[in-house]
C-alpha cells in the first residue's frame, strides 16, 4: 500500500478529515480533503462532522480551530511547525495603546498565538481585513502583529487611525523587489500579483494586492492574462498551475519558501492519523475563552 492509500485508509478509520494551508508542499496539499487560506479553512473547521481533524499548516491555525471547535481532536504533522510572526507583539504593546487612545480596537492578524488573540478585540485575515476594519465602531485601531499588512489595511480604510505593531512575516517581509522588477524586465507583458504581508517596496510594484486565494483567484479568473509574477510563499503554484494550466507564473530567484510549512510531509501525516500524537491543547480556560470571542466576531463580521 502506498503512502496515498495508507492515508486514505487511516481518514476512513478514524472518520478524519484533512486541512491544508496553500502553503505545504504540494504532494500534502494533494491528498487533503480541503485546501485554502486561514479564513477559509477557521470556517470550514466549525461546519464539519469529522471528530479527528488533521491541519496541515502552522501551530496557530491547529490553535485556532480547536478554539472553534473545543470537543474535536486537532492533531498537527509536525509540532514544531510554527509561524515566527505570531509571537510577534507583546501584551504590553496593547496595553500601552489602550493607555493613550480611548476609543481603541485591538485588532489581531490571525497569524498569532491563542494568547495573543485572548487580549484583542477582534481577529482578521488578510482576506477579511479591511471589511472588517471598515466596520469596526473604533476610530482608533492597533493592528497586531504585522506591520505590512497593517499599512496596507490602512491605505485602504483612510478614515482610520493606524498605531502599528513591528511584526512581519520573514518571507514576504525579506522578498527582494529588486528580484521583482527584473522579473518584470524579463517578462513585461506579466501582472504582477502579490501579499500584503509584503514589504512595501514589493507592494508598491504590485497590479493586484490580495491573501493566497485572492492572488488564485486573480489568476484563474483573468483569462486574458497568460504570464503572471508572484510575490507570496511558493506553495501557492499548486493551486494556481490546477486553475490555470495555460498561464506562465514567476517566482523571485531566491524562491520563498515556508521552512515550518515545508515541514509537513506525508510521512508525518500518516504518523499522526496512526498515532493520534501532536493533539492541540486548549489554552487556559479565561485564555481560550476570549481568543474564541475575538475569532468568532471576525466569522460574523466578515460575512
Amino acid at each position: 500500500m502506498d503512502k496515498v492509500e495508507q492515508i486514505k485508509q487511516l481518514k476512513a478509520d478514524k472518520n478524519a478529515v484533512i486541512l491544508a494551508h496553500y502553503y505545504v508542499p504540494p504532494e500534502v496539499q494533494a491528498i487533503a480533503d480541503y485546501i485554502g487560506n486561514s479564513f477559509y479553512l477557521s470556517k470550514l473547521a466549525c461546519s464539519l462532522d469529522n471528530p479527528v481533524i488533521v491541519f496541515c499548516g502552522v501551530s496557530f491555525m491547529g490553535e485556532s480551530a480547536k478554539l472553534l471547535n473545543p470537543d474535536k481532536t486537532v492533531l498537527m504533522p509536525d509540532a514544531t511547525a510554527d509561524c515566527p510572526m505570531a509571537h510577534m507583539v507583546t501584551e504590553e504593546v496593547a496595553k500601552k495603546a489602550r493607555e493613550e487612545y480611548d476609543d481603541l480596537a485591538v485588532v489581531c492578524y490571525i497569524n498569532s498565538t491563542a494568547e495573543i488573540k485572548s487580549w484583542s478585540d477582534i481577529s482578521v485575515t488578510s482576506s477579511n481585513a479591511v471589511k472588517i476594519v471598515s466596520k469596526l465602531p473604533e476610530k482608533n485601531i492597533l493592528f497586531i502583529p504585522d506591520r505590512n499588512l497593517g499599512h496596507y489595511v490602512a491605505s485602504q480604510v483612510p478614515e482610520k487611525n493606524f498605531i502599528y505593531n513591528e511584526g512581519y512575516c520573514p518571507r514576504h517581509e525579506f522578498m527582494s523587489a529588486d528580484e521583482i522588477r527584473e522579473l518584470k524586465e524579463a517578462h513585461p507583458e506579466a501582472k504582477i500579483l502579490v501579499h500584503p504581508e509584503c514589504n512595501p517596496a514589493i507592494i508598491d510594484q504590485a497590479d493586484y494586492i490580495g491573501s493566497t486565494s485572492g492572488i488564485i483567484h486573480y489568476a484563474a479568473e483573468h483569462t486574458e492574462y497568460d504570464e503572471f509574477i508572484i510575490g507570496t510563499v511558493y506553495g501557492v503554484i499548486y493551486t494556481m498551475q490546477k486553475e490555470r494550466p495555460d498561464a506562465a507564473f514567476y517566482f523571485p530567484k531566491t524562491t520563498p519558501i515556508c521552512i515550518n510549512m515545508a515541514k509537513v510531509t506525508l510521512d508525518k501525516v500518516i504518523h499522526v492519523l496512526e498515532t493520534g500524537e501532536n493533539a492541540v491543547a486548549m489554552p487556559p480556560e479565561a485564555e481560550a475563552r476570549q481568543a474564541k470571542v475575538t475569532l468568532s466576531r471576525m466569522l460574523d463580521l466578515a460575512l
